[in-house]
């Protein structure tokens, strides 16, 4: 069995990648739908972020995701507080998923925040996924992203030579998704080798 983090800034393809993985194969974990798991409504994480933040953050009662940001990316002590709500409840899941591993299973987690978090060192193997900063932007502006938010988030992240400084590939997604398959493909098919 193999852990593989996979990152890349806001923008790069993360998700398409890792789905190109899960069609291969890989048990695929998204570090941010866990992040929105253990706040959903009913969750101690819930009632944690309600209390500190309040009520004007809820949205038909549940936590409404982009005020929430709103708030965090703007003021980096609601971020801490955030992060230390989430964070051990993220990490204990993501442990779970690893100790139900058997065999030559290979887990891919998506973590956005893998190099801001320190995070390489969890991993056996380390893959970013990178793209032109014009072309992030035109795709979460495609999103429905303002651009002031798009920036902050932006600035939020590690930089791609931070990024491709911890891993050991860098999935190139400036092209087409033909492109970034095929990149996805022959690690693949590197991982299928070394385990037989």
């Amino acid at each position: 069995m193999r852990v593989i983090g996979l990152t890349g800034g806001i923008g790069s393809g993360k998700s398409l990648a890792a789905q190109f993985f899960a069609e291969l194969g890989a048990l695929v974990i998204d570090a941010d739908q866990l992040a929105r798991d253990v706040i959903a409504r009913g969750t101690e994480g819930f009632d944690e972020i309600v209390n500190y933040f309040g009520d004007s953050i809820l949205k038909n009662g549940d936590i409404d995701r982009r005020a929430l940001g709103e708030i965090v990316f703007k003021d980096a002590n609601a971020l801490a507080a955030l992060e230390g709500i989430v964070h051990p409840r993220v990490t204990a899941q993501f442990n779970e998923a690893v100790h139900s591993l058997s065999g030559d299973q290979i887990l891919v987690y998506e973590i956005p925040l893998l190099f801001e978090k320190s995070a390489a060192d969890r991993f056996d193997l380390v893959i970013t996924v990178e793209a032109d900063m014009e072309l992030r932007i035109a795709r979460l502006r495609a999103k429905g992203l303002h651009i002031s938010e798009i920036q902050s988030r932006i600035a939020a992240q590690a930089t791609r030579e931070q990024r491709v400084g911890v891993a050991d590939h860098v999935l190139e997604n400036s092209g087409s998704e033909d492109d970034l398959l095929r990149q996805v493909e022959n690690i693949w098919d590197g991982l299928s080798a070394s385990a037989n």
